[in-house]
């Protein structure tokens, strides 16, 4: 009797020990990943009709992904807010990952089409995130497992979630860099509900930037950059690129040294726009904000952007790029695959 009882101890004991183990080391064990996403993204031999949006919530419906399909996309990019985490608790945020992955529209996504993408704040793990964020190291793990990047990946060698990638299309040689807009972001004043520009904060951080020139000095027909923070506009009181005026001027003093058609995607503004701007050279750059896909901002009837092309839509949307020998396409499209708003370049 008397071993029984010590017995007992010893296993409760050990079950108190297991229950008690720090969440961090929970969230931190393995994951065993799988390689189809990297076996679709070698086999893309042609990359035409590229899919994308953000600000998408796994508890509500999700109703553009069979219009997505039947776009029959070569890709599909995340813009942000891939899942509203809003956690300092990795295993949350797994949690609401492996939720978004049983969503019967995203799983016909990833079986047939490659996906890679780039955070915003929600699935960076807090509103309006920066640098400053506790868990941002577990949490870009969690993103890049999100997304089945190998382990071995260059991109999980440094900090940050910025990656790049190269293909051919029938108009050209495809760069596509996915810039990190929070990992590396200086903190924003504000007052009275308006953001205080200032020359000395940064988004990109320094190794970023000499990464993302490097990226730019190689040769590409077509330049896509996706971001989760709206890049042209300048007049709206939410997150912009113009909130950091000297890195908004850096970007586009890269840019206008191209020989490129560069295309700007973003997200996380609840509405889908188009929008314009010619950079000092005659150079122009071109953006398509798609947001959101399961809500958008409703209530809002009016809002300036100077850039905008045409007006913008609050319906549920998502986006089109579709490259042709002479041209490329952008739209925003909603449910039923109706186009809500479209620009053609030539």
């Amino acid at each position: 009797m008397k071993i029984f009882k010590i017995n007992v101890c010893l296993i409760s004991a050990l079950l108190t020990l297991s229950a008690c183990k720090p969440q961090n080391e929970v969230a931190n064990q393995s994951h065993e990943l799988s390689n189809h996403n990297e076996t679709l993204l070698d086999n893309v031999k042609m990359l035409n009709t590229i899919a994308f949006g953000s600000c998408n919530k796994t508890e509500e419906k999700q109703v553009l992904w069979d219009d997505i399909s039947a776009t029959n996309p070569d890709m599909w990019i995340w813009l942000g807010d891939a899942i509203y985490g809003d956690t300092e608790d990795m295993n949350i945020m797994r949690s609401k990952y492996q939720q978004q992955k049983q969503n019967t529209g995203y799983k016909s996504i990833m079986n047939n089409v490659p996906v890679i993408g780039i955070w915003d704040d929600h699935d960076y793990g807090i509103n309006n995130g920066d640098k400053t964020f506790p868990a941002k190291e577990g949490s870009r793990d969690a993103f890049f497992d999100f997304l089945e990047i190998p382990s071995d990946s260059k991109f999980r060698s440094r900090e940050g979630a910025y990656q790049s990638y190269r293909f051919s299309s029938i108009g050209g040689t495809v760069a596509i860099i996915l810039l990190d807009t929070r990992y590396f972001k200086d903190t924003v004043k504000r007052q009275n509900g308006k953001y205080v520009y200032d020359e000395s904060i940064d988004l990109l951080g320094n190794e970023q930037w000499q990464w993302l020139e490097n990226e730019l000095r190689q040769d590409a027909d077509i330049v896509i950059i996706g971001n989760g923070t709206q890049v042209i506009p300048e007049d709206h009181n939410y997150e912009k690129w113009a909130n950091y005026p000297s890195s908004r001027k850096r970007l586009f003093d890269l840019l206008n040294a191209l020989d490129s058609d560069v295309i700007l995607l973003s997200g996380d503004r609840h509405i889908g726009e188009l929008s314009q701007l010619e950079l000092n050279d005659g150079m122009t750059v071109y953006e398509v904000t798609s947001s959101g896909m399961t809500h958008t901002y409703k209530g809002l009837s009016d809002e300036e952007n100077k850039h905008r092309v045409s007006t913008f839509t609050n319906e549920l949307n998502y986006g089109l790029l579709k490259i042709s020998t002479d041209s490329i396409e952008l739209q925003l499209r909603g449910d039923n695959n109706s186009v809500l708003r479209s620009l053609t370049i030539k």
